[in-house]
């Protein structure tokens, strides 16, 4: 019993370690946005605040017009995870009912993408929003956050790949049309994929600061992630009000994922065990 316990202990702290990683900085935001100035200078950035103060949350709302951050962030949210579903679904769909020549090539494309850094394909995909009249406007991330990954369309597929095809033969036997069997049939059979993979989508939008930032500069226009921009200064920056926006925006992400994580990883877990 010992002996076990005492080879576990690599691990514990080794666990321990990546979580200290993690939550130190959290820590440091929290404490720091509930600091006065005079005490933000004379005080640890890991130490309690002497008396918890609001002024910096109330006025980092304020300023950063945190309601128009909120609104945006929604409609992103709401709108790119339901587009990106429906096509990844689909697609998912396709790829593993149909069989056609350039099926493998698809294939090799989405792994492709994945392999290429991020960034080398920016300019190209920064001068295709521009044509197509949407930089600036909120359609420019809509459209980018639409698009499928290879992660959805493996999670989809495994689960697919365990829906009887007869399912389909009856249907078209009965004159359902393929998109009938996709609506019908496929999709509601992929709802704990879907949900699953709507979640991490969900907060994967909340949390990018880059593409709100370069696509929709315009103040009307900014998100969660971006207001926070608003506190960076090119000589100096109000540490306590950054701070307290950092903490307005955590409390969403934060409030969704221990809301929503066990349907996370039960959609994630039951992919792999059908595969």
């Amino acid at each position: 019993m010992i002996r076990r316990m005492s080879s576990r202990v690599p691990v514990y702290l080794f666990f321990i370690l990546i979580s200290a990683i993690v939550l130190f900085p959290v820590l440091i935001s929290v404490f720091t946005a509930f600091k006065t100035g005079p005490e933000l200078m004379k005080s640890s950035p890991l130490a309690l605040p002497e008396s918890w103060q609001f002024g910096n949350l109330i006025t980092a709302f304020k300023t950063g017009n945190m309601l128009v951050g909120f609104r945006n962030t929604a409609i992103l949210v709401v709108v790119s995870v339901i587009l990106n579903t429906v096509l990844g679904s689909m697609t998912s769909f396709i790829l593993n009912r149909f069989d056609f020549r350039v099926k493998k090539l698809i294939m090799a494309m989405f792994m492709v993408a994945m392999v290429i850094p991020y960034y080398t394909t920016e300019v190209s995909r920064f001068q295709i929003i521009k044509s197509l009249g949407l930089y600036d406007t909120i359609f420019a991330p809509l459209l980018i956050y639409a698009g499928t990954d290879l992660l959805q369309i493996f999670i989809f597929l495994q689960f697919i790949e365990k829906i009887s095809s007869q399912l389909d033969e009856s249907a078209m036997i009965d004159g359902a049309s393929y998109l009938t069997i996709y609506r019908k049939i496929i999709f509601p059979l992929l709802l704990p994929a879907s949900a699953t993979l709507a979640i991490i989508k969900a907060v994967d939008i909340m949390n990018d600061m880059y593409i709100p930032y370069l696509y929709m500069p315009s103040k009307e226009l900014h998100t969660l992630s971006t207001a926070l921009m608003t506190f960076v200064g090119q000589r100096s920056s109000d540490f306590g009000q950054l701070s307290a926006a950092i903490v307005i925006v955590l409390i969403p992400t934060i409030v969704i994922y221990l809301l929503l994580q066990k349907y996370i990883f039960a959609g994630i877990t039951e992919g792999a065990i059908k595969g």
